[in-house]
């Protein structure tokens, strides 16, 4: 079957990181966190499960007094979700009688 599944968009809260990474520059966390519904906790471990994947960077900068951390699709993370997608996409086309 063409396409990899990948173990690591298995949770929802990853595999929607991902899909707002793919059609978005950057993301900060707020607005992810807002988008999502999850926790600070929740998301945090999320993003660093994906972070320690390479499959996301993460840029921290400050705004007036205050910290702004963005995260950023990187190629290889890019490259496996599309992967994964397209396992996803061959298994419904196997599947269809």
């Amino acid at each position: 079957m063409k396409g990899n599944y990948d173990k690591a968009f298995e949770n929802v809260v990853r595999l929607r990181v991902m899909s707002i990474l793919m059609v978005n520059e950057d993301f900060d966390f707020n607005s992810f966190k807002e988008i999502l519904e999850v926790t600070d906790g929740n998301l945090a471990s999320h993003l660093k499960n994906l972070e320690k994947a390479e499959y996301i960077s993460v840029n921290k900068s400050f705004v007036g007094r205050k910290t702004m951390t963005t995260y950023k699709a990187t190629s290889q993370g890019k490259k496996a979700f599309e992967d994964h997608l397209e396992f996803l996409e061959n298994l419904i086309k196997e599947n269809k009688i």
